[in-house]
């Protein structure tokens, strides 16, 4: 079972969020703590690891060969994978992917395909029959909140820090050289999470603050400052005013820790 927090919390955690404050002392729109490690796992193409205060996430790229989809046969793949490890948090179990690993994994695949972060074309081996297929896999070691913005997070920096085999084609055989070059990588999504408490918006949700929200949205923002993936979350609702607000928020956010990471 998921550790609750008691009603008196509940009510203490809304009562600062109602008065401009939070009960680690952050302003609304301020983010907790965030590193990022890259080049963690010597046997990955790519790798890196985030902490978003006390939240943990890790990422490992693999990239093989295979088959392009009949849609784009000019253009590589990629694909995401969560795994939710059950030392994280007593609310994750052993087994299949459940509904919050597959939406984890589908709001970070969304925030990378849309923004065209990779250059699939760039991965076309041979038009219709090889491509060069990305894997994604994100491990969430530890859950504090906020698990969105921490995997889009170390996604993106371990796919800054991939590298590919050099190859080339003799007699229709894609043969490895030696050597690597860089993952071609043209955009940079940085997603945004608001979470909406009361009538107050708040970015970067803790634990405690996800568990009394009434709703959230994550915003993923490109290089340009564009809205390339959005996702609501939770049963309550945005007004258009808060929607535009958590908009704003979003991009000021992004652009923020783009410059703080460099990136």
């Amino acid at each position: 079972m998921a550790t609750v927090i008691t009603r008196v919390k509940q009510k203490q955690i809304a009562q600062l969020v109602d008065e401009g404050k939070r009960l680690d002392n952050r302003a609304l729109a301020e983010y907790r703590e965030i590193k990022v490690e890259q080049g963690i796992f010597e046997r990955a193409e790519g790798s890196a690891r985030v902490h978003l205060g006390k939240t943990e996430v890790v990422v490992g790229i693999k990239v093989e060969m295979g088959e392009p989809f009949p849609d784009t046969p000019n253009e590589g793949v990629q694909t995401v994978n969560v795994e939710l490890v059950p030392l994280a948090s007593p609310a994750f179990e052993a087994g299949p992917p459940d509904e919050n690993s597959i939406e984890l994994a589908r709001v970070v695949d969304r925030g990378i395909r849309e923004s065209k972060a990779i250059d699939t074309e760039k991965l076309c081996i041979e038009p219709g029959k090889k491509v060069f297929v990305v894997f994604v896999d994100v491990y969430v070691l530890n859950h504090d909140g906020n698990l969105i913005d921490a995997s889009a997070l170390a996604s993106l920096a371990a796919l800054l820090n991939t590298k590919m085999s050099n190859y080339e084609i003799e007699d229709g055989e894609v043969k490895m050289k030696s050597g690597y070059t860089q993952l071609p990588i043209k955009n940079h999504p940085i997603t945004v999470t608001c979470a909406k408490i009361g009538n107050k918006l708040l970015v970067d949700p803790s634990l405690e603050e996800e568990q009394v929200m009434d709703a959230r949205l994550s915003i993923a923002i490109d290089d340009d400052g564009n809205i390339c993936a959005t996702q609501k979350g939770s049963s309550g609702y945005f007004t258009p005013e808060q929607v535009l607000e958590a908009t704003k928020l979003a991009k000021d956010k992004a652009k923020e820790i783009r410059k703080k990471l460099d990136w």
